[in-house]
């Protein structure tokens, strides 16, 4: 298939547009819908590869670290997030703690690893193996990470059982605030251009 760099399709309405130089954090949309077609960004693919680096070992900070600390009467009690996340699937709450592994665990995994893989990769100036199927991806599961979601839900219970009990947030808490400001760095970068950047593997990659 031949790869044409110059141009850009809009995902929504198919409409075809001469891609333009933007300047940095510039955002290009279709003159049809309005939909993003592309956006510019500060960081280069070193900046981009030390940020899911980063992410990475937070990511793992955040789940092995206990998130809050609750002591009553000399005896005290820690969860980090695996453990809450377990928690909520006993019983009723299996659908609930479900959602939550998905949401707070495998996605957030699962776009670090995916987009430190290309990335790896892209340094190199070359299309990582299954590039394809990782670009898809990362493309799809972006709106499902929720991690600022359950650093809401953590604050609100700190605030409401402090009133009660001896609350303390633990590392896992400011792993997750960090995290979370990972996350949505890296998810807001428009890592699309890869496609038309890196050599060009065999036809199959560009399949449906």
């Amino acid at each position: 298939m031949t790869s044409h760099p110059a141009l850009v399709v809009c995902e929504y309405c198919d409409s075809v547009w001469r891609r333009s130089a933007l300047a940095d954090d510039e955002i290009a949309r279709c003159g049809c819908c309005g939909a993003v077609l592309y956006r510019a960004s500060r960081l280069d693919l070193d900046q981009l590869l030390a940020l899911t680096l980063a992410a990475a070992i937070v990511f793992a900070i955040a789940n092995v670290s206990p998130v809050i600390r609750i002591a009553v009467s000399g005896l005290h009690n820690e969860a980090n997030l695996l453990q809450s996340v377990a928690a909520l699937s006993h019983g009723s709450g299996f659908i609930v703690g479900l959602v939550a592994a998905a949401t707070l665990f495998v996605v957030p995994l699962l776009q670090i690893v995916l987009l430190g893989w290309v990335l790896l990769f892209a340094r190199a100036h070359r299309r990582a193996p299954g590039f394809a199927f990782a670009m898809r991806w990362l493309q799809r599961i972006r709106p499902w990470s929720m991690t600022e979601v359950f650093l809401l839900g953590v604050l609100v219970a700190i605030v409401k059982l402090s009133a009660m009990l001896s609350v303390i947030a633990g590392p896992g808490t400011y792993a997750t605030v960090v995290l979370t400001g990972l996350i949505t760095l890296i998810a807001k970068r428009d890592i699309r251009t890869l496609w038309d950047k890196l050599p060009a593997g065999e036809a199959v990659e560009f399949a449906e």
